[in-house]
């Protein structure tokens, strides 16, 4: 019999080699890689993004940007934008466009600033709490609520007027009074983490507690965190333009977004001198919606389900 031939006198079927694919082909997709895929799909996201890139490095080249100082007083008092004041003068006769780009430096730092403490101290009480259960979760789950049942906007105004309006005492105020959700989102994500067979195997095995906490467990919680993150950088800008308006944020005359619409709240202005209020409103408007974007593009793509 022909070697090419099987027992029932057919042709034995040879294997044909497969051309063109590597073993690479096969290798499984990074975990950094699949997010990025996944964000990119967000146009929105992207685009928000790029933005939010170009007002960070604004913010941090600012004193190589501005055209004149912010701080320089002209003789130009409310005047219209021309060719040396691009966006005209403030009722001071400051540059307004050389403010607008310090007040990036502001408003970022108080949005970031906030966000670092408020989360990194919320994730802390939140694991703790979470892993430890019993008496003490039940006692911090009790003092997060007290804190989030008090009038937020209320007790901000009552603070910062008893302590002093100022940058750093915006920071910690806003911090104060939002760590109580970011420790409950949180929290709950460590109530079904620590329940899965990986945690309890690092029990078994001896493991730290410290070690448990923010080497198994925190890394696999992460995703809520980074996103609440995102959207609470938004918010606290936005806390912090409105804080300044009112006048209890930031004192001039340090810029930023709040205080330079504090001048809007003439009707003469917002009609007859729109370069007041008009650039200022639009980097708000357009920093806030960029944040939230990239807050969009993450929750879609550290969804488990996609």
């Amino acid at each position: 019999m022909n070697a090419s031939t099987g027992a029932g006198g057919g042709a034995a079927v040879r294997p044909k080699a497969i051309t063109g694919v590597s073993a690479d082909s096969f290798a499984p997709e990074s975990g950094a890689r699949t997010i990025w895929r996944r964000f990119a799909r967000h146009r929105l996201a992207v685009a928000g993004l790029i933005v939010t890139a170009l007002l960070i490095l604004t913010a941090i080249l600012a004193p190589y940007l501005t055209p004149h100082s912010p701080y320089a007083v002209t003789a130009s008092f409310s005047a219209a934008p021309s060719a040396d004041h691009w966006l005209g003068t403030d009722p001071v006769g400051r540059d307004v466009l050389s403010r607008l780009i310090a007040a990036s430096r502001v408003s970022l730092l108080v949005g970031f600033s906030t966000v670092a403490l408020y989360m990194t101290f919320g994730t802390l009480v939140g694991l703790i709490s979470g892993y430890a259960g019993g008496w003490l979760d039940s006692a911090v789950m009790r003092i997060t609520d007290m804190f989030m049942a008090f009038p937020f906007l209320m007790v901000i105004l009552v603070v910062v007027s008893a302590l002093g309006a100022g940058l750093s005492t915006l920071i910690w105020v806003l911090a104060l009074f939002s760590w109580p959700a970011v420790a409950r989102l949180v929290r709950s994500s460590v109530l079904s983490i620590k329940r899965l067979d990986y945690v309890r195997a690092g029990v078994a095995l001896g493991l730290g507690t410290p070690r448990i906490l923010f080497g198994h467990i925190l890394p696999n919680a992460l995703g809520p965190i980074i996103v609440n993150a995102t959207f609470g950088v938004a918010s606290a800008i936005v806390s912090e333009a409105g804080l300044s308006f009112l006048g209890m944020g930031v004192q001039p005359p340090t810029a930023s977004w709040g205080n330079m619409l504090t001048d809007a709240q003439s009707l003469t202005v917002l009609t007859e001198q729109p370069w007041l209020w008009v650039p200022a409103g639009s980097m708000l408007l357009v920093t806030v919606l960029a944040i939230n974007f990239v807050g969009d593009g993450l929750r879609d793509a550290l969804d488990p389900k996609q």
